[in-house]
């Protein structure tokens, strides 16, 4: 028998053992570049022999779950019916994100995991031009929105943007594109209507275009009032790399603008913004069918006054310590704000303070307050660990879900309540 009747009967086998089916989550261990037209035989034998692979694990028996507990000091849901209260596992450290001085707005004004929409589906709190569908991956948890076609993706929220806000949000690119590896454009603007969605002429007034690559970042500020011209600079200094998630963090302070790529500072600008434009809008441009995933979008107002909130009034609240799905574990992206209250608590070492842990409705009640405890000693343990603040000037307590600030019935009203306070004692 020869190797090319061998491997027609693999492929006629698997045809037959596995029908086809239409699914919405995506393999990121595959390649994510497209394939060139010839492939090699290698490569050819290489997927046979993984199909042969296949055939022969449906023979095999299947291993039982791991009944492993938890690791210690990490909070296990034991309700199979309790939902996520946030999606994607944070990778890194705190101790990676030492330079990392992003600090997210204090007040939620729009926000969206996707965990409200259905996978397969166009995500109900947007709008397009184009297409787009929520699916899944086998790498990271959660929901993630896949952009389509050369389009431009608008979110729709209530309220506007003020003069200082702070916009977060996780991506995977997948393709490379023919556009210099640039894998997407954000676009902060004054928009007469937010529903402008046109994507080759600069939107409205002016603004600030922000394209993140996999070989270089970039960005553009342009305006159509008064004489303000084009200005535009470049970063190659840390770049995405295709299939792995990045966390994308951007500061706006009237004109300065500062865009962080994971925990390094890709731009620090005084005057990016147009003096003459007030952005209201913001809205996402992929390059020529790169088709990234994006999630957890966090557009917020303001930049916390931690130290007249603390030392003044009493109390600080934040939304910028984050942690792993159902877990005590700080995301690494909180390192900018545990260090401004280490700051506020080292210019004042008289200053005692109790720490707060609070968490969404979502949930059993019994998990989410011993959730909250556990946060809320993950955060005190961190100002001691890692900024020598005294242990025995902080006091922890969690809350649970017993006390919202905000509805639990919309995606921006749970994360507003999840947060910790800081009360001073």
């Amino acid at each position: 028998m020869t190797m090319k009747t061998i491997k027609n009967i693999l492929i006629i086998t698997a045809s037959i053992l596995f029908p086809l089916t239409l699914s919405a989550q995506i393999d990121l261990t595959k390649k994510v570049v497209k394939k060139t037209e010839q492939q090699t035989n290698k490569s050819i034998d290489q997927e046979l022999n993984k199909v042969q692979q296949g055939i022969g694990n449906i023979f095999k028996k299947k291993s039982k779950p791991s009944e492993n507990p938890t690791p210690s000091g990490k909070p296990t849901n034991t309700n199979p019916n309790t939902p996520p209260e946030q999606d994607n596992t944070s990778k890194g450290s705190l101790q990676t994100y030492s330079k990392f001085d992003f600090i997210p707005g204090e007040k939620i004004i729009y926000f969206d995991d996707f965990s409200q929409d259905t996978q397969g589906d166009f995500p109900a709190n947007w709008d397009t031009n184009t297409s787009g569908e929520i699916q899944t991956t086998n790498q990271y948890p959660g929901k993630w929105f896949r952009m389509k076609n050369n389009g431009v993706f608008l979110p729709i929220y209530n309220g506007t943007i003020p003069d200082n806000f702070t916009i977060e949000f996780d991506v995977i690119p997948m393709t490379k594109t023919g556009n210099g590896e640039a894998i997407f454009e954000i676009t902060l603007y004054e928009s007469e209507k937010v529903n402008v969605l046109n994507a080759y002429l600069d939107p409205g007034k002016g603004g600030v275009k922000i394209n993140p690559g996999t070989s270089y970042n970039r960005y553009i500020t342009f305006s159509n009032k008064g004489s303000e011209g084009l200005i535009r600079g470049d970063s190659d200094e840390k770049t995405m790399k295709l299939g792995s998630k990045s966390r994308i963090s951007i500061w706006v302070q009237k004109q300065r603008l500062r865009v962080y790529l994971d925990q390094t500072k890709l731009f620090d600008l005084p005057r990016a913004i147009p003096q003459s434009i007030t952005l209201n809008s913001f809205r996402f441009c992929p390059y020529n069918d790169s088709e990234p995933l994006i999630s957890n979008i966090r557009l917020a107002a303001g930049a916390p006054d931690t130290r007249n909130k603390l030392i003044t009034e009493g109390k600080w609240t934040t939304r910028g310590i984050c942690f792993d799905t159902n877990s005590d574990v700080i995301k690494p992206e909180s390192y900018g704000v545990l260090k401004e209250i280490a700051t506020v608590l080292n210019e004042n070492s008289t200053v005692n303070v109790k720490i707060i842990g609070h968490t969404d409705s979502d949930g059993d009640d019994t998990f989410n307050l011993e959730l909250s405890k556990k946060r809320a000693i993950a955060v005190k343990n961190a100002l001691s660990n890692n900024f020598n603040i005294d242990a025995s000037r902080m006091e922890t307590d969690g809350k649970g879900k017993k006390e919202p600030v905000a509805s639990n019935d919309t995606p921006e009203g749970k994360a507003n309540n999840r947060r910790v306070e800081f009360i001073k004692l």
